[in-house]
């Protein structure tokens, strides 16, 4: 079936693949960018199944215009990709204030608002699919990762909330969870807070001789070109699966943490029920299961 697809940070990474794959298969493709003549090639090659436009994410008034005129030029769209997004990198003290509040604005509140932009269309053209590119790091944290990590861990919270009041619409949500890819999010789509010397020789001085070469970079093990492949291929199942982990590492990873995070849950299931009120009849928790031997 021939879709429509919106998508934001177009003009590299998942975005320029997804944007890529999509009009090679005969999909059309609203894709905005803060460069849209970086897609010169794609429109020279495909003409009108590509709509293209200037968008700086972080700009709620001129997200909502560019979201408006691409429903209304196009008819129809029935896929939203939130991708536009940037890592930053450092110790939470070595940031400034202004590059704190920016990777909020373009990771999270730009994502939110993409959504609240987008949904009114959706609901009244009877559903559609959002596909949030979130992170592994929205799943596991690392050092020198923390305000990244707020940001993906944020805009998880937000889609797990949203994606129950969409549902009735028929509206669904993916959240994408890539691991470390074959992308410049590690250098050139990259920044890094200015450097305080108490950090050199911790994760934050090790992150930061990885990312400027004077040690060996990080094993980077996702293909974004079959990442692309299976976030398209997510939007062809008939219920849209919640969270899409994708790559070797990142299934690792969220393996593990969440085996830590349920063992230590266990571990103070006697300390929870502790706290309830005198009045409350003890039981089992909701959901919680006994162990039976057969």
């Amino acid at each position: 079936m021939t879709r429509t697809w919106f998508i934001t940070g177009t003009s590299s990474g998942f975005g320029r693949h997804l944007t890529e794959q999509l009009l090679a298969r005969g999909d059309r493709v609203a894709a905005t960018a803060r460069r849209p003549e970086s897609l010169d090639d794609l429109a020279a090659r495909y003409g009108s199944r590509l709509w293209r436009s200037r968008l700086d994410v972080t700009d709620t008034t001129e997200l909502r215009e560019v979201v408006d005129r691409a429903f209304a030029e196009l008819g129809r769209i029935d896929v939203v990709v939130s991708n536009a997004g940037y890592g930053l990198f450092g110790a939470a003290e070595e940031l400034t204030d202004e590059q704190i509040d920016r990777q909020i604005a373009t990771n999270l509140t730009a994502s939110i608002q993409l959504a609240r932009a987008a949904t009114g269309h959706l609901r009244r053209q009877g559903g559609g699919r959002y596909i949030q590119i979130a992170s592994i790091g929205g799943q596991v944290a690392f050092p020198a990762m923390s305000l990244y990590h707020a940001t993906k861990w944020g805009i998880e919270g937000f889609w797990e909330s949203a994606a129950a009041e969409l549902a009735p619409f028929g509206i669904g949500v993916t959240l994408v969870e890539p691991g470390v890819s074959r992308t410049n999010f590690g250098a050139g789509g990259s920044v890094l807070g200015a450097p305080l010397p108490e950090y050199a020789d911790g994760p934050s001085g090790q992150l930061r001789a990885i990312l400027s070469g004077e040690l060996p970079p990080l094993p980077a093990p996702g293909d974004p070109a079959k990442i692309a492949a299976a976030i398209i291929a997510s939007a062809d199942r008939a219920e849209a699966p919640l969270r899409l982990t994708l790559g070797s590492d990142a299934y690792a990873l969220a393996t593990a943490a969440l085996r830590g995070r349920l063992e230590a849950l266990e571990a103070g299931r006697t300390l929870a029920h502790s706290t309830d009120a005198d009045d409350v009849t003890a039981s089992a928790p909701a959901g919680h299961v006994d162990h039976v031997d057969h």
